[in-house]
Parts: structure tokens; C-alpha cells; sequence
């Protein structure tokens, strides 16, 4: 038997480590502009505003499919002029800045769903390569100050992105249109988000270099190193097991929803509740698909991803219920600021209005102040996590950015609304940073892109939920009052700050 032998990962300069993080500037700028104005589009082509988290819902279900696929993808691809994830960082930037040139030109509400959909698909192929990346270049000890440095791209991307409607409006752009048009503020800022986001990953892409196949694996340990992660452990019968509950289950509460709306047809339950229970009985088909194919000695990709899906690492299912909290509040705020605040604020519904349409302005320029905060805590988060630990450095950061998200419904002045946004950019910046950074310890490099796409799940998820029952809450919970949403998301940051007490790294 042939000794292990182990290489220590080098350690890479500063430069190294900006160059392959500047790529996520492009990435957030588009998901910046997504974030800040896709709602205002939706709401200027009809949408009423508990309709909202359902057309939203193309966004979190593209991101469940797309990043495992990818994830799983780039884990087996390898060429020795483009590597294992850069070709990926850029066939997304070109379909991703396509999306955004075409987006702000749709005239119906159907168009605007559908691409949503586009956009966030083709984002999803750019990034959910560029977490892995960090893992396969950096050692341990330099992962925290990786994924911190994307956070401070990203936050740069994001405050530029957020505050273009409003920076052009002040420039003499038209910031208001006849209804159903989008204002050519908005057209124009997604203009300049596709030529940002292509040329950041370009240059990326044309200034790294990756680690062949062969010396990430000198880099693991010698205990990883004899473990062969590449083999199926899943019994064909746990995967019908599993299976056939979760279709089940899904089925059930899919005839329950039904019945009772045939019970009750003058106050049927939202249809969009639907999308989860067949969201449910699906997962349940996938894994008996995946049964099937296993019986019959066909290791596919789809096998391979629900047997990792399945073999999760102790440190990722701790980490899994942080994200899903977590998540679910965010959700929260990127879909209601604007109806929320415009309510608690200007006092006002109508989204044609003079005052809607400030607060919309508004609602991008304290998105852009929270990425600000972002990029300037990043620096700050090595040097806290190194004081304390990671998992207490997450906890201190969700805690102020759940009572930042409480704040909204107690300030009454906008401005004050930029003290919310230091808790929520302090939250968004370990967000970006410290679960990538504990979990990629625990990962072996032959399968940094397949989890990576998995635990994309835990933020997925929790968004498909808020899509199906924020609408529900804020209509019949809430009567209507957006604001009450906003606090439900912040209470919901400090519940996940408390489960990082649970997070044990080695």
C-alpha cells in the first residue's frame, strides 16, 4: 500500500485574493437591481401586492434546481487552459447580462415572471460556482478573509446597483411612466448592471488559475484522502423509503388543500400554498427516481446528489437550520420593503402615486446603504471570529440585524431607517461569510461544488415558504399591513441567531 502523502494548500497574497473575488461585484449587481426594483416592476404591470411572493417564487425554485446541477457539473469538469469553475463564472455572466438588457422592456405581468426566472437562472450558474472556488483555492485559515472579501464586493456591487434608479432620477431621468411601463430610471440601471456583471467575471475568469484535480486532493488530509467520496453508501431501499414518505405526505396535504377550498369557496386558502405541498410530493419522486436508477446499477449525477444530499457533514445540518430562519426573514424584506414602508411611511398603496414611487427610490437607496455597511464590516469579521469563533461571531451579527429589521416598524422617520440598515448590513455581511466559511472546513474538495449547490437548499427553501405564506400572513394574519411582515422576518433573524448555538466546527 502506497503512503499518503499530504501538501499543505499555499498560502495565496492579497492580490490573488482580490482578483478571484472581484467577480461577485457583477454577481450582486444583478441580483442588487433584482432585489430592489423587481417588485416595483411587478407592481407597475398590475400586481396587487399579496400577489407578490408568488411571482417571486421563479427566483428561489431556479436557484433549487440550478445549483446543485452546477455544483455537481463543475466538481467533474476540469480543463487545463479554463478549469473546473471558471467556465461556468462566465457562460452565466453572458446569459445573465442578456436577462438584465431584456428585463426592464417587458409589457405584461407574465413576461416579467417569466424573466425573473431567466435572470435568476443564469446568476445561479455565475455563483454558485464562485463558494466552491474559495474552498478549492484557499487554506483554512485564509477562508474567512476569502469569503469576507467576496462580501465586500459584494457589497460595493449591491450599493451601486441599488442606488442607480435613484442617482439617475437625480441626474434628470424619468423615474415615472404612464402605467404599466417601467420608468426609464429602472430600464437604464439594468443597462449598466449588464455591462458590470459581464466584464467583473471576465476578469476573474482571465486572471485566476485553479488547482488541478490531482493536487486538491494532495491538499486533504490524510484521513479525507482515504476515504473515497465518489461511492454510493445509500441502500436502494432508503431511498424508496424515503421516498415514497415524502410523496405521500406531499399528496395528502395536497387533497387536504383541495378538499377544503371546495369546502370553502368563499374563503378558500391561497392557491400558491399549493406549490408547496406538490414542492413536497416532488422531492419525494426525485428520490424514488433515484432509487430506480440505483436498482438497475445506474450511478447517475441524480444518485450521486441525493446520496451527498444524505450524507451531509454534522457541521452543514447545524448549519442548515441557521440558513433556513435566516433566509426566510430576508426573504421578508427584499419583497415588502417597499409596500411595507411605503404603508408605515408615505401612508400610502396606490404605486402610481408620486410618494409610492419616493419610498421605491428610497427602499434602493437604504438597500444601497446596508450593502455599504456590509462592505465595511467584512474587514471587521476575521478579526471578531478570530477573538471569539465563528459560530459566536454569526450569532452577534443575525442578533443586530434582526432588531434592524424590527426597527422599520418603529422609526417613522426615513432617515433614521439608515441606523435599521447598519444591523441588517453587520447581519448581510456574515451572511455572505461565516456558513461558507465553517462549512467548507468540513467538505472534501471532490465535492466542494455538489454541497455548495445543497446547501443552497436551506436558503431556497426557506424563500419557496416565504413565497407561499407571506402572502397568506400579510392578507389574513396582518390585514394587509406589510410592515407587521417586516417584524415577523426580524423576529425570525434573531430565532436563527440563537441556533448558532447549536454549531460545533472542528
Amino acid at each position: 500500500m502506497s503512503p499518503v502523502i499530504t501538501v499543505k494548500k499555499p498560502i495565496l497574497s492579497l492580490s490573488q485574493i482580490i482578483n478571484m473575488s472581484v467577480g461577485f461585484l457583477g454577481i450582486q449587481f444583478g441580483f442588487g437591481l433584482q432585489n430592489a426594483n423587481v417588485s416595483r416592476i411587478f407592481q407597475s404591470l398590475g400586481a396587487k401586492i399579496d400577489d407578490i411572493p408568488i411571482l417571486w417564487i421563479a427566483a428561489p425554485l431556479t436557484g433549487l434546481i440550478m445549483q446543485p446541477v452546477i455544483g455537481h457539473l463543475s466538481d467533474k469538469t476540469w480543463s487545463p487552459r479554463w478549469g473546473r469553475r471558471r467556465p461556468f463564472f462566465l457562460i452565466g455572466a453572458i446569459l445573465a447580462s442578456l436577462a438584465l438588457i431584456f428585463f426592464p422592456n417587458v409589457y405584461a405581468l407574465w413576461m416579467a415572471a417569466i424573466m425573473l426566472w431567466l435572470l435568476d437562472a443564469s446568476i445561479n450558474i455565475s455563483m454558485e460556482p464562485f463558494r466552491a472556488f474559495v474552498g478549492d483555492m484557499l487554506p483554512d485559515e485564509q477562508r474567512t478573509a476569502g469569503f469576507a472579501m467576496q462580501s465586500f464586493f459584494i457589497g460595493i456591487g449591491a450599493v451601486v446597483s441599488s442606488v442607480l434608479p435613484y442617482l439617475l432620477t437625480q441626474m434628470g431621468v424619468a423615474n415615472e411612466a404612464a402605467p404599466g411601463v417601467i420608468p426609464n430610471s429602472v430600464k437604464i440601471s439594468f443597462y449598466i448592471g449588464a455591462a458590470v456583471f459581464f466584464l467583473s467575471v471576465a476578469y476573474t475568469v482571465f486572471t485566476t488559475k485553479e488547482y488541478s484535480p490531482a493536487e486538491l486532493k494532495s491538499f486533504e488530509s490524510a484521513e479525507q484522502q482515504e476515504v473515497d467520496h465518489s461511492i454510493i453508501t445509500t441502500p436502494v431501499k432508503s431511498f424508496y423509503n424515503k421516498g415514497f414518505i415524502w410523496l405521500i405526505t406531499g399528496a395528502i396535504l395536497s387533497f387536504l388543500l383541495y378538499y377544503y377550498n371546495v369546502q370553502h369557496v368563499e374563503m378558500p386558502l391561497e392557491k400558491e400554498l399549493y406549490v408547496l405541498t406538490f414542492g413536497i410530493a416532488s422531492f419525494g419522486l426525485i428520490q424514488l427516481a433515484a432509487g430506480f436508477s440505483w436498482s438497475n446499477n445506474s450511478k447517475n449525477g441524480l444518485v450521486e446528489v441525493v446520496n451527498d444530499l444524505y450524507k451531509m457533514p454534522d457541521t452543514m445540518k447545524q448549519l442548515a437550520v441557521v440558513q433556513f430562519f435566516t433566509w426566510f426573514a430576508l426573504f421578508a424584506m427584499w419583497i415588502y420593503a417597499t409596500p411595507g414602508l411605503a404603508q408605515n411611511i408615505a401612508n400610502t398603496t396606490d404605486t402610481s402615486s408620486k410618494a409610492y414611487n419616493e419610498i421605491g427610490n428610497w427602499v434602493g437607496v437604504l438597500f444601497g446603504f446596508y450593502n455599504g455597511f456590509s462592505a465595511f464590516f467584512a474587514f471587521l469579521l476575521p478579526v471578531l471570529a478570530k477573538k471569539t469563533s465563528r459560530p459566536m461571531t454569526h450569532l452577534i451579527c443575525l442578533v443586530a440585524g434582526g432588531l434592524g429589521l424590527i426597527s422599520f416598524f418603529i422609526f417613522k422617520d426615513k432617515y433614521l431607517l439608515i441606523l435599521s440598515m447598519a444591523g441588517i448590513g453587520l447581519a448581510w455581511s456574515s451572511i455572505l461569510s461565516m456558513p461558507y466559511s465553517m462549512l467548507t472546513a468540513a467538505l472534501p474538495s471532490n465535492k466542494m461544488g455538489v454541497y455548495m449547490g445543497i446547501f443552497n437548499f436551506f436558503i431556497v427553501i426557506p424563500q419557496i415558504l416565504a413565497a407561499t405564506l407571506l402572502g397568506f400572513f400579510t392578507k389574513h394574519l396582518f390585514n394587509g399591513n406589510a410592515i407587521y411582515t417586516l417584524v415577523l422576518g426580524g423576529a425570525l433573524m434573531i430565532v436563527a441567531a440563537l441556533l448558532t448555538l447549536r454549531i460545533k466546527i472542528k
